[in-house]
């Protein structure tokens, strides 16, 4: 149990920046929900959607790459100069590209008007791309406090900036125009921006990154090794098609309902479905923190001999926890977090997608714990097929489910969220089977039937058995929560001597 103890403990800290981030990230949302319109709001979540999509291919499975030979070659920073040198240089000729034909790509992707989005998104893609390769290389040397507090950094500049020019700079020009601070701001603000200064913001900290990880990338040889460089590339060549798939299925619905829903309503319907997909927020943060500290440890533990029953154990407590957040994020739905996150009623007609977004968002947890045995084996082809299937399954449901015209609304985003959940079930189911051919793992399968099944039993529970009081129904629901706990302790009892 002492590998889970220290998987734990690194998650733990890998949380850090991840919880306090999200946190504070997420309240922005009710910030962004009452400044902007729907319509505005949504226009920020297309352009995020292509940079989650446009960072797989720029940093083309190199991180995982990066791990596996990490853990193999003798000479670490060889590794480490290898995979750093490849991201600066196809990064930097990304960058060229897209900054001479930025206008081009604004009227490819209907913004003609905001060529500027483009170039400064082009900024931030690179400088997130070549932080890629530093920030792996402190997760491997087991440096979570210092890769902590980059991005701990990171987060504080970029909400810091938000609420200064959202929230302070107007504020000052409406209250103190002739003071010092009003004629001060007067001079680097701009009252016709709004979510430009999300970008701007964005890319600040950015900046601030690489600056701050320049004592990484400083140690890197300027010598690229062509026989390595290749054995990387192959390696992480499935996991670039498996990423780009991948993204399909986490953001392209977003991008469909923005260009398949009647224009007069499209950028106000994709704003509702982003500020609603955000509220699974304890769910993305824990996974988030979990997999920064998952990856290396899994390679490193493949070398025990008992690495499988570890493989299986964590898998164990990671159904437990997510299945613990999926009930209190929904539990607690109306009486805390909707009030909380977002502040305009017009993006609550939404909510009704937010128990299916958690639940897909559990099953992709569970597929990437799955994951290894692809990874660990080197037949990350695999990733790339079973990310695919789940890309073909994504844009399918969300083309037929997405209304083409005002007169066929029908589904709309709800159809968005039952494709993802469909996705990622088939694709958490796909692997398992798969991966019990090529490296066979001792899963608690009933464990995880009776855990997920108690839990939608308990959310149901819930949803017949309403007080109107909110008092009433704030405890009713602590219960059940306490109920989940309590079931976890019995079952899980007769193992806890083991674990101390």
């Amino acid at each position: 149990m002492t590998a889970i103890k220290r998987l734990a403990g690194q998650t733990a800290i890998y949380g850090i920046p991840s919880v306090l981030g999200r946190i504070l990230t997420y309240l922005l949302v009710p910030l962004y929900t009452y400044v902007f319109k729907s319509s505005d709001y949504g226009t920020v979540s297309v352009f995020y959607a292509y940079t989650a999509f446009f960072m797989v291919i720029l940093t083309y499975g190199m991180e995982t790459a990066f791990f596996r030979f990490n853990e193999h070659e003798q000479d670490k920073e060889k590794v480490f100069s290898t995979g750093m040198i490849s991201l600066i240089f196809s990064s930097v000729i990304f960058l060229l590209l897209v900054l001479s034909i930025s206008g081009k790509v604004a009227q490819w992707i209907d913004y003609p008007e905001h060529s500027e989005y483009v170039r400064w998104f082009a900024w931030i893609l690179t400088l997130d791309a070549i932080s890629a390769i530093p920030f792996a290389h402190l997760r491997a040397m087991n440096r979570p406090v210092r890769f902590a507090w980059i991005k701990m950094t990171n987060i504080s500049v970029n909400i810091g900036l938000n609420l200064f020019f959202l929230l302070f700079c107007p504020f000052i020009l409406s209250h103190y125009p002739e003071g010092f601070f009003g004629h001060f701001i007067s001079t680097i603000y701009r009252p016709n921006w709004g979510i430009e200064y999300i970008f701007i913001s964005n890319l600040a900290a950015s900046i601030l990154t690489i600056v701050m990880l320049l004592p990484q990338i400083s140690t890197i040889r300027w010598k690229i090794h062509p026989d390595l460089w290749k054995k990387m590339l192959f390696y992480a060549f499935p996991l670039l098609f498996a990423g780009m798939a991948g993204q399909v299925n986490e953001t392209f619905d977003r991008l469909l309902l923005r260009y398949l829903l009647p224009e007069d309503i499209a950028s106000s319907q994709v704003g509702i479905y982003s500020a609603c997909y955000k509220i699974s927020i304890l769910m993305t943060i824990f996974i988030g923190a979990y997999k920064y500290a998952a990856e290396p440890f899994f390679f490193a533990q493949a070398k025990e001999k008992d690495a499988k029953v570890v493989y299986a154990k964590i898998m164990d407590y990671f159904i437990i926890i997510v299945s613990l957040i999926f009930l209190v994020t929904m539990l607690y739905l109306d009486d805390f977090i909707m009030p909380l996150l977002v502040r305009r009623k017009e993006y609550w007609e939404g909510k009704g997608v937010i128990p299916v977004l958690m639940m897909a968002n559990l099953f992709l947890g569970v597929y990437w714990n799955l994951s290894i045995w692809y990874k660990l084996t080197g037949k990350t082809s695999w990733g790339a097929w079973l990310s695919l299937i789940g890309a073909i399954i994504t844009l399918a449901l969300n083309f037929w489910w997405i209304p083409l015209s005002s007169e066929h609304l029908i589904y709309g985003y709800y159809g968005s969220a039952w494709a993802t959940f469909i996705c990622y079930g088939v694709m958490m189911v796909l692997s398992y089977l798969i991966g019990q051919k090529y490296f066979p793992v001792k899963y608690n399968l009933a464990k995880f039937a009776g855990y997920l099944g108690f839990t939608i039993f308990l959310y149901a529970v819930s949803s017949v058995v309403r007080p109107e009081l909110s008092i009433l129904r704030i405890g009713f629901h602590t219960i059940l929560i306490l109920i989940f706990v309590g079931l976890v302790y019995l079952v899980e009892k007769p193992r806890l001597p083991t674990i101390s």
